[in-house]
């Protein structure tokens, strides 16, 4: 079954019911102390390639074509292995980003990604 997968700006403030809460960012959230982002664990590899991040640039039209291309990533990708077995015992995870737009980032695409495989365990 898996836990909780939630997704949250890392911007926002933390609270006790995230969980687990690791940022899948390739880059270092702009502004952002270390210390300020609360979170347990830096996994870079379950972000998007940086060609595919240049490439969909955060535009809305490329969106669904993102979409796809990510979730072809992700199913070669070793990090989402290692992910699904480190924090599988875990009640609650948090998967922070920091992209602006909440309804077109690859957190959404990662957090259903990963429900679907804990869901096929």
């Amino acid at each position: 079954m898996g836990p909780d997968l939630k997704i949250k700006r890392v911007y926002e403030k933390s609270s006790r019911t995230d969980g687990v809460r690791i940022l899948v960012d390739r880059l270092w959230p702009r502004g952002m102390k270390k210390e300020d982002a609360r979170i347990r664990e830096w996994v870079k590899d379950l972000a998007p390639t940086p060609a595919l991040r240049v490439w969909f640039g955060h535009d809305p039209n490329n969106w669904t074509e993102f979409q796809k291309k990510y979730k072809a990533e992700l199913k070669k990708n070793e990090a989402v292995r290692d992910f699904l077995e480190k924090y599988e015992d875990a009640k609650a995870i948090t998967l922070i980003y920091a992209a602006k737009d909440e309804q077109h980032n690859h957190a959404l695409i990662l957090r259903d990604f990963l429900e679907q495989q804990y869901q096929e365990r």
